[in-house]
């Protein structure tokens, strides 16, 4: 019973190495064994897979497979030249285990690489802007400007029309068909579209108090509204002037991503009297257009695209299906994704700071705007000193991550703002799926103290991976959150992966790789073939594809399972 006893568990060695291995990496996992099973010396500096053991192991560095060989010989020789049962036995298993080891390794190396293959050739599809590349347009006189349709706390937004580029009709409308609306409602709708062929841009005037009136010091004030402006946002002549300071100072620039605003273009003019200007916001004017007015003569002036809807206004008279709200969920993770690769947290978002249109099928095609709180640091650490009180946490206390809100400050003190934006996201997707957000006051929960436990159930419809990602996106402590790209990972998997998953026990990484050609390859065929239906379902593959990373993939799959097992064993008990 001893040797049969000893056999099994040196097999049950070899199983749970392999199965360890597809939730963390070679080379974590060979620190582990190392120190655990091992119990040797610390790594050697040297280049995987030598490193696997220390550099006194001289005999066995030529690869993990020549350390297998050389373990099962040796059982093999126990076997005929003496010893106990139980010893030959172990030795022998552990071999066989070894040999599991570097079969698992192997698959890594080749998922890793193909992993790296793809996102290569899907990073050079870059998204491509809406509007036709055009040269004028750093003057306010170059445009129309129509109606109101928003108003902030900071700033007022304006429809707008390019002369120097006149829109052409097609007579055509773009397909805006929410669910369960009532004809008079679909009658608005048509006539905001119509609208938008009129006056397809949109101009955000900022309110000036402060900041002066000349164009260096509103630059310098206004910054963080520069972050999403494309390259040729500023005149050739603003991008000479220096801009020196330290909270102030102009950000770097973000790429394009199809789930975040872009800003076409920025320059400095005279506050002119628009429509509801008198009404709507007298204090912010300057006293030639108000004697009582506070502001200053000019202000800051951006160009971007004008949007039918805010994801507010849309979810008051709509309510997405479970699919179009899982698009819409993974949209939001995929803009937060690009934003922390960027090196930025946009810290105050929520409903009223994500615009939405339409798609080719009418589903809901997401973008983050307004970035006037936004934290942008040119080291993509996203940690901000908090050494003092009037340091500024960001906007929207409401929906400030537990992280962010119960900072204390002091010396030495750091806000991680990596996972926050992650956090909101969770908060908001109570709103896609038609329940009130838990942190406003039709719930009355407070992120600086609640609990897990506390969050209200979403709806039953709610498909249960979801379910399972808004969960862990709520999660208090951020070592235990999963961070954007990993949580956008799983929605992947659960929308178009479902047969991968669906054997947790057969789940593997050549598994996994041989399922991300297979997209490849369709998402490659979709686009050689023109417009393919649902654009926004092939924006999101696209980007999944050109982030890909073995790690955070082997995450994502981990937090899936995990969280299977959980509610299995919930159903279970229950």
């Amino acid at each position: 019973m001893s040797v049969k006893h000893a056999i099994s568990r040196g097999l049950e060695l070899g199983r749970s190495v392999l199965q360890l291995g597809l939730l963390k990496s070679g080379g974590r996992f060979a620190a582990k064994l190392r120190a655990v099973r091992l119990r040797v010396g610390p790594l050697a500096r040297t280049v995987q897979p030598q490193a696997f053991l220390p550099s006194r192991y001289r005999y066995y560095r030529s690869s993990l497979t020549g350390l297998a060989a050389q373990l099962q010989s040796a059982g093999f020789r126990r076997r005929f030249g003496g010893g106990s049962p139980r010893n030959r036995a172990v030795f022998l298993a552990f071999g066989l285990g070894m040999g599991l080891i570097e079969q698992q390794l192997e698959d890594d190396r080749t998922s890793a690489a193909t992993c790296d293959e793809i996102q290569a050739v899907f990073r050079k599809k870059r998204f491509q802007s809406p509007f036709k590349p055009f040269t004028s347009g750093y003057k306010l006189e170059d445009y129309t400007i129509g109606n109101q349709i928003g108003k902030g706390s900071n700033a007022a937004v304006y429809e707008a029309a390019a002369r120097f580029a006149p829109q052409e009709s097609n007579g055509k409308c773009s397909k805006i068909q929410p669910g369960g609306e009532e004809e008079q409602e679909e009658t608005t709708r048509s006539l905001t579209c119509c609208s938008l062929q009129t006056f397809p841009m949109a101009v955000k005037m900022m309110w000036n108090f402060g900041a002066g009136s000349s164009s260096e010091a509103i630059l310098k004030s206004m910054s963080q509204e520069l972050v999403p402006a494309g390259p040729l946002a500023l005149n050739q002549e603003k991008e000479e002037i220096t801009l020196d300071g330290h909270f102030g100072v102009l950000p770097k620039r973000m790429s394009a991503h199809p789930n975040v605003i872009r800003v076409y273009r920025a320059f400095t003019a005279d506050v002119p009297m628009l429509p509801g200007a008198q009404e709507e916001y007298p204090a912010v004017l300057p006293a030639r257009l108000n004697p009582d007015g506070l502001g200053n003569n000019r202000t800051l002036f951006l160009i971007m695209k004008n949007y039918p809807f805010s994801l507010r206004q849309y979810l008051e008279v709509s309510t997405p299906g479970r699919r179009q709200g899982s698009l819409m969920v993974l949209q939001l993770l995929e803009g937060v994704d690009h934003l922390c690769r960027q090196g930025v947290a946009h810290r105050d978002l929520k409903s009223d700071n994500v615009l939405l249109e339409f798609d080719s099928d009418g589903c809901p095609r997401l973008v983050i705007t307004d970035f006037g709180c936004c934290l942008s640091q040119r080291d993509s650490t996203l940690k901000l000193p908090f050494n003092s009180m009037w340091v500024n946490r960001g906007g929207n206390a409401s929906l400030m991550a537990p992280e962010v809100i119960t900072a204390v400050p002091g010396c030495g003190v750091v806000i991680d703002y990596s996972k926050a934006d992650a956090w909101a996201v969770g908060a908001i997707s109570y709103e896609i799926f038609g329940q009130p957000n838990p942190f406003y006051r039709a719930v009355r929960l407070e992120s600086r103290d609640y609990q897990e436990a506390w969050l209200p159930p979403l709806p039953s419809d709610v498909p249960a991976d979801v379910q399972l990602v808004i969960r862990f996106l709520l999660r208090r402590s951020p070592s235990k959150r999963p961070s954007a790209r990993v949580a956008a990972n799983m929605l992947h998997l659960s929308l178009w992966g479902g047969k991968v998953l669906a054997n947790q026990d057969s789940v593997g990484m050549r598994k996994l790789a041989d399922w991300l050609l297979c997209q490849s390859a369709v998402v490659l065929l979709k686009g050689c073939s023109g417009p393919s239906g649902n654009m926004v379902e092939a924006e999101l593959q696209r980007s999944f594809l050109s982030n890909l990373d073995l790690e955070d993939l082997r995450t994502a799959v981990g937090f899936l399972l995990f969280g299977r097992e959980q509610h299995q064993a919930c159903v279970r008990s229950a």
